[in-house]
């Protein structure tokens, strides 16, 4: 189920949006919707990353180790 959600967004942006969305043939909505996808996506991994950071059980590794561990 999709709802309605009406945003204000400057001139500037709009504009970029409907060059984009002439270009590559889709919608404004379809962008928007892939965007937020995105970002949340990005942001959820972000906490876990800064949840691990500031976890003082875990162990820090250079990156060395960690190539190493890896086989690289």
């Amino acid at each position: 189920m999709s709802v309605a959600v009406s945003i204000r967004l400057p001139e500037k942006i709009i504009h970029d949006l409907e060059i984009l969305a002439s270009t590559i043939e889709r919608s404004k909505t379809f962008i928007i919707r892939k965007a937020i996808e995105s970002y949340l996506e990005d942001y959820a991994d972000y906490l876990v990353a800064l949840e691990r950071l500031r976890d003082k059980d875990d162990e820090i590794i250079s990156g060395e180790e960690l190539r190493g561990q890896l086989g690289l």
